[in-house]
């Protein structure tokens, strides 16, 4: 397929962008306390440069300090000495061609009460005590408490409403000088972004931050100029629109990122905030206020899934959005709509859904997206599979002063790395083809080893066969696919259904040997009746060695593993039920994960069961014991499906160390874990050798 509207060039305003693929704005924590511009952020941001993209829009740039800082090491334009290292920073975005927006950013409501305040005095105490950042992460554990209690400052919104569903902060409403002031704030980045040599600004009006907050009604309950009636409620932007042009020209390139439909009733809540209609009005007003662009996504962090959506969600899925606006307004529209494929990209702009393709995850899948497609390179792709690690992991770690990463591509945050090229065709052998395994072939293979990859079975994948064989999952195969291809084209060996054993292994006399043997579903022998030929693992489940249907199946564990083989059993006319011991479903996961699974178990009628323990297994149900009040209940149940972890696998490790030097544990072998977890044991394997 060619993709001649793709790799057209389109303007926004004054300014051409070599192509219609843009880097969308996403906080990854590569920043630092001051708000400049790093190293490692310039880096990040010229990889994507290298690799093709036309446009980079900036991660969230703070504009105000004491209200506005979303996050410890985020982006800053709120003070004249972070212009010269964002100007440092466009000029190496603009050495590749590409063009740099920045994202002017106030989180509103959605901010943590931890943060108000505090950016100033960090940067103050920084400043005389250098040493001060890394002690200030060892007390952020005291400031979550804080927060948990309400003892730490509300965070700003238009009006004092209820909480945001991630924030989970008390709210305030601002005071009218206070709105003139952030409007101010935000002017005064444009200017600066102008003074930096960045070629135009966008303005974060989604996602449930500050200037969402002011057009939806659910937050916004003024009943003076700035509330109340569409006109005052599109007043706070169209300000802070006529600020920017009265002071940087009309010849400096806006963008507005607006939400168009806020999605209340996608989670039930109809009638709240507003929908798509009111979001089309938005966009015209904002035309006839003189922006360049229109960015278009949707929903808030209340409706978190229909903005940044989970593996399940279908490619496209909002494209209608975008094609609502297209037909509205008369300037370029911007949009995601949940894109991974060069093919995908190439038709909706032929079908005039939008003008310009933005990218967001797939830019950190792989940053050299746009490069591999236009070269016809597409197989080369490694496809970003929505798996949240990204969200996840920034979120974590920016309590702890370091930043997210992507469970598909292990150099994020070290763009720069290289590996030393000196295999000098010496033989490395691979024992397993999932994901650690293929991440070390492909790696190993480009440093020039010959590399041999063993497999078991008769196809490649590991765990992740599982893990796509629930319903909604199936993209997590893109992974497996990509890490196949790529270690193929790289030079690996890959030999299918060859059963390592020590000789075998010993017979290549390998330079190295990488175990990738994954781990075994864990079978507790402690409970009565787990022996019982009614009960199987959730493998047995998954890898349709044991086929249920039209039963009653008690599925004990509620992790991931659990839900999803609990749906998989439901779609096969299972009635389920799922008991946890901890006090909550799903207990440590990412919440936005337990909101995409639970609404369709509840549909299927699953009966979940918190804070019971399995204590014993019979031919016609189970019995399990709170872990409260102690009381012993039974429940009916033809079958029962043991959910409750894994365990290593590191048997052929163990008998490898005393027959060769070099021997490394890595995946679930060595620690069972996620994608991520495989991904980068495999990288931090590969630099030892």
């Amino acid at each position: 397929m060619g993709y001649d509207m793709l790799f057209s060039p389109m303007k926004i305003g004054s300014c051409e962008i070599k192509n219609r693929v843009v880097m969308a704005p996403m906080l990854m924590g590569f920043g630092q306390l001051d708000g400049k511009a790093t190293k490692q952020m310039m880096d990040y941001y010229e990889e994507r440069a290298k690799g093709g993209t036309g446009l980079i829009i900036t991660e969230i740039t703070r504009i105000d300090d004491k209200t506005g800082a979303a996050a410890f090491k985020q982006l800053g334009i709120s003070h004249d000495y972070q212009i010269k290292p964002l100007s440092q920073m466009a000029d190496r975005i603009h050495s590749h061609g590409a063009k740099l927006f920045v994202e002017l950013h106030h989180p509103g409501r959605q901010n943590l009460g931890l943060l108000v305040n505090t950016v100033p005095l960090s940067i103050g105490c920084n400043r005389v005590m250098p040493f001060f950042e890394s002690l200030l992460y060892k007390f952020v554990p005291m400031g979550v408490k804080l927060m948990k209690k309400d003892l730490v400052p509300k965070v700003v919104c238009p009006s004092a409403v209820e909480r945001s569903y991630f924030a989970n902060s008390k709210t305030r409403e601002l005071k009218k000088s206070e709105i003139k002031r952030i409007i101010d704030e935000f002017v005064a980045g444009a200017v600066r972004v102008k003074t930096a040599g960045c070629d135009g600004v966008e303005l974060h009006g989604t996602h449930g931050y500050l200037i969402q907050q002011f057009l939806s009604p659910n937050t916004n309950r003024r009943t003076d100029e700035y509330g109340g009636s569409f006109e005052n409620r599109m007043r706070f932007l169209l300000e802070i629109v006529e600020g920017i042009r009265r002071e940087c020209g009309k010849d400096f390139p806006l963008i507005v990122r607006l939400s168009l439909d806020e999605f209340y009733d996608k989670i039930g809540e109809k009638g709240k905030g507003y929908g798509l209609d009111e979001g089309i009005e938005m966009a015209k007003a904002l035309e006839k206020a003189g922006v360049d662009a229109i960015d278009v996504s949707s929903a808030s962090y209340d409706t978190f899934n229909y903005w940044l959506e989970p593996t399940s969600f279908e490619l496209g899925w909002r494209k209608h959005l975008a094609q609502a606006v297209k037909n509205a307004v008369n300037i370029p529209v911007i949009a995601a709509n949940l894109i991974r494929s060069p093919e995908q990209a190439e038709q909706q702009l032929q079908d005039g859904v939008q003008d310009f393709i933005s990218l967001g995850r797939p830019q950190i899948a792989d940053p050299y997206w746009a490069n591999k497609a236009m070269e016809g390179r597409e197989k080369e792709i490694k496809r970003c599979i929505c798996c949240l690690y990204c969200i996840e992991s920034m979120q974590e770690n920016a309590y702890k002063g370091t930043h997210g990463h992507c469970s598909v591509n292990p150099f994020v945050g070290r763009e720069t790395f290289e590996f030393e090229k000196n295999g000098n065709g010496k033989t490395v052998v691979i024992i397993g083809a999932g994901v650690a395994g293929l991440t070390a072939a492909e790696l190993m293979a480009k440093r020039g080893f010959r590399t041999v990859v063993l497999e078991k079975g008769s196809r490649v994948g590991g765990q992740m066969l599982l893990a796509t064989a629930p319903p909604h999952k199936e993209k997590l195969n893109w992974c497996v696919e990509d890490l196949y291809y790529a270690a193929v084209n790289a030079g690996a060996d890959i030999r299918l259904n060859t059963t390592a054993d020590v000789d075998l292994v010993l017979s290549f006399n390998p330079y190295a040997v990488f175990v990738a043997t994954g781990a075994n579903a864990v079978r507790p022998r402690n409970i009565k009746g787990s022996d019982r030929e009614n009960v199987f693992t959730s493998t047995d489940i998954l890898n349709g060695s044991a086929d249920i249907k039209n039963s009653k199946v008690a599925v004990i564990g509620s992790g991931m593993t659990g839900l999803e083989t609990a749906e998989y059993l439901c779609e096969k006319g299972n009635k389920v039920t799922v008991v946890e011991m901890a006090d909550e479903i799903a207990p440590g996961t990412w919440m936005q994960h337990r909101d995409d699974i639970l609404p369709r178990l509840n549909a299927f009628d699953v009966k979940f069961y918190t804070s019971y323990k399995l204590t014993a297994i019979h031919d016609d149900g189970i019995h399990i014991e709170s872990t409260k009040s102690k009381e012993i209940k039974g429940v009916e149940a033809d079958f029962t499906v043991l959910a409750l972890g894994s365990r290593s696998d590191k048997s052929i490790y163990d008998k490898l160390l005393t027959r060769t030097k070099r021997v490394f544990l890595i995946g679930d072998s060595s620690h069972v874990g996620r994608i991520a977890d495989a991904t980068e044991s495999a990288f931090e394997a590969v630099k030892k050798v």
